[in-house]
């Protein structure tokens, strides 16, 4: 049997088969949907679903990926220059074509054509080739179907916030070390192309099928990160099959693969680098993430509606199931397995999970953006709740809708199974809150506000729990309860958890956590807590406004890790009650002599900036560990 990262958990209502016997698909659904000849695309959709295609069309995840030349773009491009420590990043149009003129003192000067626009809810990302000059006519022209003539796609070093209409270096949206300058990263058709583009779904499959040890590449299916009980995997029913499809794929990339053995993994040792070098933007099945992207490949349902598609990934020759043997059935369980293709990263080589764990020990919850899905897989929650529940899977989530279900409001969606907490008395029997205010709302407690958002603010963690959890209480920093509790010391935040939950504490745990049962929780986290452990802890005392904090947080807009220094410059201004003109870019000097003047008296200069561990180089990677940033 062969690992497969859709992950779940069983649920009643599933089929047990034997191995010999795996379940096939209905002969009311599609019989396969991962085949490059299995898609219709999304234009074959809108006939039936004109209005979800309408709304599917200006979604953020639809255009995920845009070409330049047909397609909105946030950034000005419109000669505006990006300070980068020495280097220059200037940004221009001339036509319809975008240019990026990077002048850096360390990898010298470049011209880049924008040839693909990356993202677009938070942040927008850019892939350029580089050409001569700011001509238009320097450059081939740009075509989803035919391949870019000469150089190489390139990820592009700059990107464009969108919440603030501001640019900043593309690898510090992770957890990675501080970079000494401007240059273009990996190669677009290696690093980013399958995560946000519609593909085969086949494609995306081989190094499960191959199994420990295969060769890594960008996008593959990937679920070693969750325990074994609750992955899915592919079960073959015709060996000499699949070997047949993985060889007409490569063949269709341009590629040729073979194998020294007659059996699938023998193909797949060369098919697999193959596919990485060949695989390039002529190859996709659509630019941006399609209908089919979700809902599998569907031309027989395109051509025959009362055939059905399918969330159940499958061909003739092979079958999914869980751990079991068993062909799961729950819709929640298939739509969030579904998600959780894409949104399972745990960004960069950072080696720190939630729950004090380390990602390379097992099972941890991320700490970014991206991750969500994985995360909601690892709670018992996933078995009945979908994320379709809370979020739109084909538009754009609605602010107010997200907004009110973090208020008491929102409650219904939880007590939808947990009906003992309907009551206003029943809840603030159970939460020691007043139930008509924020300490009431359920996501409050079981999804706190913690993970680290692409718009440089603060998103919840999907890893449904409880503040009581041993995991939680004594694995991470800081003790949840503090995150709305910002005054509270160790000591009393752990008397609360018995006081009023019966929640029995390591006190020897927390006092090594956190220096000592006397001290204030989030201040103790911050000095003392790993990088991601310390940006909730800010976010809180800056809005807590706990004056106390501002010299521990002052230290952290030099945090060795670029994506802690936003958020500890934020609560600095929050709790020195003035804008603190600091500009992250520049050099660690001049960071210094910025904060001095922002906190008179601090010295800045002094910190010791290597009190957290030192990261190693980075990159974005969804389990694979393949993709620059």
């Amino acid at each position: 049997m062969v690992a497969l990262g859709l992950l779940g958990c069983r649920t009643a209502g599933s089929t047990r088969v034997s191995a010999g016997e795996v379940k096939v698909p209905s002969a009311t659904r599609v019989e396969s949907n991962i085949l490059r000849t299995d898609y219709a695309g999304s234009a074959a959709c809108e006939g039936c679903h004109a209005k979800i295609y309408a709304a599917w069309q200006g979604s953020p995840m639809h255009q995920m990926t845009r070409l330049p030349t047909a397609a909105a773009v946030h950034a000005p491009f419109a000669g505006e220059t990006f300070q980068f420590k020495d280097d220059r990043a200037t940004l221009e149009q001339k036509g319809d074509a975008r240019f990026m003129r990077i002048a850096s003192k360390q990898f010298g000067d470049h011209v880049y054509r924008i040839s693909r626009v990356i993202g677009g809810r938070y942040r927008e990302d850019y892939a350029g080739i580089e050409v001569p000059s700011v001509d238009p006519a320097a450059a081939p022209p740009i075509d989803r179907l035919a391949p870019l003539q000469g150089a190489p796609e390139l990820i592009l070093p700059v990107s464009f916030l969108l919440p603030s209409q501001t640019y900043r270096l593309k690898g510090y949206s992770v957890m990675v070390g501080e970079r000494p300058g401007l240059r273009a990263g990996g190669v677009w058709s290696e690093s980013c192309i399958f995560c946000h583009n519609t593909i085969p779904y086949f494609d995306a499959t081989w190094g499960a099928l191959y199994g420990r040890g295969a060769p890594a590449y960008q996008g593959e299916v990937v679920d070693r990160l969750l325990p074994a009980s609750t992955r899915w995997s592919f079960h073959v029913r015709n060996e000499a099959a699949l070997t047949d499809a993985v060889a007409a794929e490569v063949r269709f990339v341009g590629g040729t693969a073979g194998g020294g053995g007659p059996l699938a993994r023998d193909i797949l040792s060369t098919a697999i680098p193959a596919l990485r070098r060949h695989f390039g933007g002529q190859h996709l099945l659509e630019v941006g993430i399609g209908c089919e992207s979700c809902h599998g490949g569907s031309r027989e349902h395109a051509r025959q509606p009362s055939v059905l598609p399918d969330l159940l990934p499958h061909a003739a020759f092979m079958a999914s199931t869980d751990d079991s043997l068993t062909t799961p059935n729950n819709k929640a369980q298939l739509i969030n397995r579904t998600c959780a293709r894409c949104h399972q990263v745990l960004f960069s080589r950072y080696p720190y999970t939630w729950e004090g764990g380390r990602r390379a020990d097992g099972p941890g919850g991320s700490h970014i953006t991206s991750g969500e899905g994985r995360d909601f897989l690892l709670s018992k929650c996933s078995r009945a709740l979908s994320c379709t529940t809370c979020h739109d899977p084909h538009g754009a989530d609605s602010a107010e809708r997200l907004a009110l279900l973090q208020t008491p409001a929102g409650n219904g969606v939880c007590t939808t199974c947990h009906d003992q907490f309907q009551t206003p008395q029943a809840l603030h029997a159970h939460t020691h809150h007043d139930p008509r205010q924020a300490g009431g709302s359920c996501v409050a407690c079981h999804m706190p506000l913690k993970n680290m958002g692409l718009g440089i603010a603060l998103t919840r963690y999907h890893r449904i729990g409880s503040p009581t959890d041993k995991l939680r209480v004594t694995g991470d920093r800081p003790l949840e309860c503090a995150l709305c509790h910002a005054d509270k010391t160790v000591g009393q935040v752990a008397d609360d958890l018995f006081q009023l939950w019966g929640q029995r504490v390591d006190l020897s745990a927390l006092n090594t956590l956190y220096g000592g049962l006397d001290r204030n929780v989030l201040i103790a986290t911050v000095a003392l807590g790993k990088p991601h452990e310390k940006v909730p802890a800010m976010v809180a005392l800056g809005e807590h406004n706990i004056k106390a904090a501002i010299t521990v947080v002052a230290r952290q807009v030099l945090n060795p890790y670029p994506l802690v220094r936003p958020y500890a410059l934020k609560a600095l201004t929050k709790l020195t009650d003035q804008p603190c003109e600091v500009d992250l870019n520049r050099s660690d000097a001049a960071i210094s002599a910025d904060l001095d003047r922002c906190v008179p008296g601090l010295n800045a200069g002094t910190f010791q900036r290597r009190s957290d561990s030192a990261p190693s180089p980075g990159h974005e990677d969804n389990g694979s560990s393949l993709n620059d940033d």
